[in-house]
């Protein structure tokens, strides 16, 4: 079997990949968390997988990856900050770049080669080559930059697949998707944006078929280098269009107060579209088919 770790398994991307992979019967799987990580997400697979705790120390993740000798890194782990405090930044770099680089080094050691790496569509804002919404988006660029060394200097494989917005059952972050059904059974009254800012959003089965496919492409011997995909919905659309869907869908009605809230200070206006997407992927699961999915899951919970 192949062998893999994935970072970022305790968060919802992270672990709905995991499952899915878990379900291919192809893979050992080992996942690195943090001290202190909560394991709620991953509670139901613990005795499927392998667990290494990551304590910041670099000695010590190489000896594990020496140990292990995976054959492919699925790198998801990441701090999402949208506009970041000044008392924020040390949490950036330690997660976003002093993490990334340990892992890095340790491939390196391990004589590990191949990455799946994520990124994010905020790396291109106003669909610039680069140009990063937020300290966060920055913190992606700079660790894609490291990386290039190590494909340069050691012939590491890396894909990465930069998201745009995910969502799907089972997902508890606090994003609007996942908010809205509440805010409607509540008929909480909401201050919004005047709703243009555009959305791309991918189910999170599609997303786990993405990365799945990413690990056949780095696998291929006509593979050399380095490549980044973008993983996208098929249709955009802004908030207000996403809104009414949801209303149509769940025929509930939400009561919000369009233009009473500022844009933020670098709103994503205009999605990225110069991009590749992933060779063979395009997402099966339309936005409509992905709240009725998520209303049904609802309902079967209450």
């Amino acid at each position: 079997m192949t062998k893999i770790i994935i970072t970022g398994a305790t968060g919802f991307v992270g672990s709905s990949l995991t499952k899915f992979l878990l379900d291919k019967k192809k893979f050992e799987i080992y996942l690195i968390v943090r001290e202190g990580s909560n394991l709620l997400n991953i509670n139901s697979i613990m005795n499927s997988v392998h667990i290494f705790t990551y304590n910041g120390e670099l000695n010590n993740l190489i000896e594990y990856f020496q140990e292990v000798k995976p054959d492919i890194i699925f790198h998801l782990a990441s701090s999402f900050i949208a506009e970041h405090e000044s008392n924020e930044i040390n949490s950036l770099i330690e997660s976003n770049i002093t993490f990334g680089l340990h892992l890095l080094e340790a491939m390196k050691v391990s004589e590990t080669k191949k990455i799946i790496n994520t990124g994010t569509s905020w790396q291109h804002y106003n669909n610039e080559d680069y140009n990063p919404v937020c300290l966060y988006a920055a913190t992606k660029q700079a660790f894609e930059a490291l990386i290039e060394y190590y494909v340069q200097a050691d012939s590491f494989k890396v894909i990465t697949l930069k998201l745009f917005d995910t969502y799907g059952e089972n997902d508890h972050r606090p994003k609007l998707i996942n908010l809205l059904d509440k805010f409607a059974n509540e008929q909480t009254e909401l201050n919004m944006t005047p709703g243009k800012q555009q959305i791309s959003l991918v189910h999170i089965s599609d997303v786990c078929e993405a990365f799945y496919l990413a690990s056949k492409i780095i696998n291929n011997d006509d593979f050399l280098k380095s490549k980044s995909y973008a993983i996208r919905g098929e249709i955009d659309f802004n908030l207000k269009q996403v809104v009414q869907i949801f209303e149509d869908v769940s025929s509930k009605k939400l009561n919000i107060n369009w233009g009473n809230k500022l844009y933020r200070k670098r709103e994503v206006m205009k999605l990225w579209q110069n991009c590749e997407i992933l060779p063979n992927w395009q997402p099966k699961i339309s936005l409509r088919e992905g709240l009725v999915k998520i209303l049904n899951k609802n309902f079967t919970h209450e």
